[in-house]
């Protein structure tokens, strides 16, 4: 063991060790260096086995909108059927070759003779086409691909080959669910490298500004970089065992939550070992007396987070669900980082952390007096917050309340049904222009069916019902293999034919006969909308409503159908999770602070600045991004967020508040908690909306949508909520706030302070109680 010169400890009225310095402390070896380099040199194996996990993990990643849905869902299951038809699934490419002016009779034998070098690449099945337009400006076809197989890898070659051939003069696409799938996943790939180095660097220039140190800032980024480490490695591991299904989105938004929630974690505990230094010449008691401070607050705001996140797991979409495991295993990370690595770097480097303004051990008279009203010995920004929402209360937290009021009126302007595929990535794609060209010279579903499984019985029925169906071009059963079955001309003078089909009677040899299943046939059905589009959906629900009518067994899936299914299932999550998330976060709440009182108005202001972060970004969305509209799961997502890490801040402030209010009153703890921990929660919702803002890079509307509410929804809640509207509102409730608790009963702040006081008086003598009462307590 090791002597080391250190301050005396005495007992003060706040109950907390302070020091003198005339005697010595023993600091066991074990304590001051073994453990927090055992610790260090753990979490390095850590991050060296999974950091190269990071690029594996699109190997465990499906971006398959169909995947996303439940089993129960009409479009999936109508996918099983479609499945027991085929050897294998495919995904249609669908490529078009399109000219200014009509196609001379050589340049359809050249746009012809593409078929062969398609067919040469062995992507899928029987490669369909040539189909010229009507207009003869435009040549079609669908090259069906093995989903087995790296979509993206076959639609770059499939682009590549046709540029190639394609007539000179001639511009080509390649569009269809394959095209659009190989773009977003295109659009995804800066998840892996850009994403995270946004995120870092804002969250380093940040706390550079914050600590005005070199060092701290990168331990602090250690921290959450090894928290991501971990996290990688322990998501890989579930999405491997089968136990979730990881995309795009939840990679990109685990790497934002560890990094944004380890940083917020890292700033509460530092901010307690910069307050234990200026008591203590001992860095090691310092890391030790900070630990035991910041760990309930830290725990308990950590579990609240992982306990909302799983509520996505009573999500009917498989995508919601594998979210709340994915998010929730990255704040465990976090939550075990900041209470394990970052100890042992403080413990390692003690005051060095914050060079070159190191924190000095206060003489004992600058430092805090007994007895305060909660505004004593503070200074600066937070000391007049604290002052106006003491002078005020209630002006302020009224007026807080209508001005969120009037910001939540914004609602009424959110669109969350849905975007078409093609809205949803933000830069320049060639399966978007693809899709264009498609609806401008075929009907624009071509290459994306709706596929209706109806009883063989009832097949012909069916047919002809669909023919005469508004928003339908053309519909035609299926024979083995695929091909449709051909039974004469097209059903509407003028209508283009079906893909495969030609625009007469069959020739010779072409199939007659429908292939069947357990008593079902397949019949495509070719929408005249895009098949993203919202006119297309209506369609849908036109034909599932209509067709029922002839056959009640009959299924109506295809793309269209499945992103119709998703919106519906997102909706309705929605109404459901939203209850299910209040509801176990205002239990936990009433645990952790032993009232009903106060967390029933703190999630009432969680979700009143939820509903004014939404209405605003409802706003800007509409008039200043120009967006057509939102994904369903946004507003979902964002409730989420903002909801559990809006009680991330309530729990860091209303801990303290507690904390205090124990030894000084409500009112004083109130403010004392509000000047303590303003600069902390401020910090913090500053790096964590920064590191949200970072999802912005990334070209996809859902996720610069969501970055949009939740950085601005965090900043809004930081700076107004927690710092105003909470503060303020608990001020003017007084003890009350805490009914039906001890503290919430009458006299027993007095109760608590004549306690301090008579504790005080016994170990100083020399106290002067005068002087302390007419410092007193409101």
């Amino acid at each position: 063991m090791e002597l080391i010169s250190g301050p005396t400890p005495r007992r003060t009225l706040e109950g907390n060790m302070k020091t003198t310095s005339s005697a010595a402390t023993r600091v066991p070896f074990w304590l001051r260096w073994l453990i927090p380099a055992v610790l260090v040199l753990a979490w390095l194996a850590i991050a060296g086995v999974g950091g190269p996990t990071f690029g594996r993990l699109s190997e465990v990643s499906s971006n398959d909108q169909a995947s996303f849905l439940p089993a129960g869902a009409e479009a999936t299951e109508a996918a099983d059927w479609q499945a027991k038809f085929r050897d294998s699934k495919e995904i249609p490419a669908v490529i078009v070759v399109e000219s200014d002016s009509a196609f001379t009779p050589a340049q359809l034998r050249e746009a012809a003779a593409l078929k062969g070098k398609l067919e040469a690449l062995q992507a899928g099945s029987t490669v369909i086409g040539p189909i010229p337009s009507e207009d003869a400006k435009a040549v079609q076809f669908v090259v069906p691909i093995d989903s087995s197989a790296e979509v993206k890898t076959v639609v770059k070659e499939l682009r590549n080959a046709v540029q190639a051939s394609a007539p000179a003069g001639m511009q080509t696409f390649v569009t269809g669910p394959a095209g659009l799938t190989a773009d977003l996943v295109s659009a995804f790939a800066g998840i892996d490298g850009i994403l995270l180095l946004v995120a870092l660097g804002a969250v380093f220039l940040i706390l550079l500004i914050v600590y005005r140190s070199l060092l701290l800032p990168v331990m602090v980024l250690f921290t959450s970089v090894f928290a991501l480490c971990a996290a990688i490695l322990l998501v890989f591991g579930m999405a491997k065992a089968g136990w979730i299904q990881l995309n795009g989105q939840s990679q990109g938004i685990l790497s934002i939550l560890v990094i944004g929630a380890a940083t917020d974690y890292a700033l509460l505990y530092v901010a307690r070992f910069r307050e234990a230094l200026t008591h203590t010449t001992n860095r090691t008691a310092a890391a030790v007396t900070a630990w035991k401070a910041a760990w309930e607050p830290i725990l308990a705001s950590g579990a609240t987070v992982i306990i909302a996140l799983l509520c996505l797991l009573f999500s009917d979409l498989n995508s919601n669900k594998a979210l709340g495991p994915v998010a929730a295993a990255g704040i465990l990370c976090a939550l075990f980082a900041a209470l394990t690595l970052l100890p042992a770097l403080m413990a390692l480097l003690g005051r060095a952390a914050f060079w070159p303004f190191r924190p000095k051990l206060l003489p004992e008279t600058d430092r805090e007096p007994e007895l305060v009203t909660g505004l004593e010995g503070q200074k600066g920004l937070w000391r007049a917050t604290g002052s106006l929402v003491s002078r005020r209360p209630r002006t302020v937290w009224v007026a807080s309340v209508l001005l969120l009021l009037v910001a939540a009126t914004g609602l009424l302007q959110l669109k969350a049904n849905g975007v078409a595929q093609t809205d949803v990535i933000l830069t320049a794609s060639n399966a978007v222009d693809g899709q264009d060209a498609l609806g401008r010279h075929f009907d624009a579903g071509s290459g994306s069916p709706a596929v209706i499984v109806a009883d063989e019985a009832k097949a012909q029925d069916v047919l002809a019902k669909l023919k005469t169906s508004d928003g339908v071009g053309d519909a035609y059963l299926l024979a083995e293999g695929g091909a449709p079955v051909i039974t004469g001309a097209p059903a509407a003078p003028g209508a283009p034919a079906a893909p495969g089909a030609p625009a007469a009677p069959a020739a010779p040899g072409a199939p007659a006969a429908p292939a069947t299943r357990d008593g079902k046939v397949l019949i495509n059905a070719t929408l005249n909308h895009a098949a993203d589009s919202a006119e297309a959906e209506n369609a849908v629900v036109s034909l599932r409503q209509d067709l029922k009518k002839i056959d009640a067994g009959v299924l109506v899936g295809g793309v269209t159908a499945t992103a119709l299914d998703t919106n519906t299932t997102a909706q309705r999550d929605l109404v459901t999770i939203i209850p299910v998330v209040l509801g176990v976060i205002l239990v936990i709440l009433m645990l952790l602070l032993r009232s009903v009182l106060a967390p029933v108005l703190l999630v009432a202001s969680v979700v009143l600045s939820y509903a004014a972060a939404t209405g605003v970004s409802a706003f800007v969305f509409n008039n200043v991004f120009g967006f057509p509209g939102a994904d369903a799961t946004v507003p979902l997502f964002g409730f989420v967020f903002l909801v559990a890490l809006g009680v991330d801040y309530n729990i860091f402030l209303m801990s303290r508040v507690r904390e205090e209010s124990l030894k000084h009153g409500t009112r004083a703890g109130i403010l004392r908690g509000l000047v303590v921990t303003g600069g902390v929660i401020t910090s913090a919702g500053v790096v964590l909306a920064a590191t949200f803002a970072a999802l912005g890079v990334i070209p996809i509307m859902f996720l610069v949508q969501l970055a949009f509410i939740v950085a601005f929804g965090v900043l809004l809640d930081t700076v107004l909520v927690r710092s105003l509207l909470v503060p303020a509102l608990a001020y003017d409730i007084g003890p009350r706030l805490w009914w039906p608790g001890k503290l919430g009963r009458p006299g027993s702040g007095a109760a608590a302070r004549d306690g301090a006081r008579a504790t005080l008086s016994a170990e100083n003598p020399k106290a002067d109680p005068a002087e302390n009462e007419a410092a007193g307590v409101r």
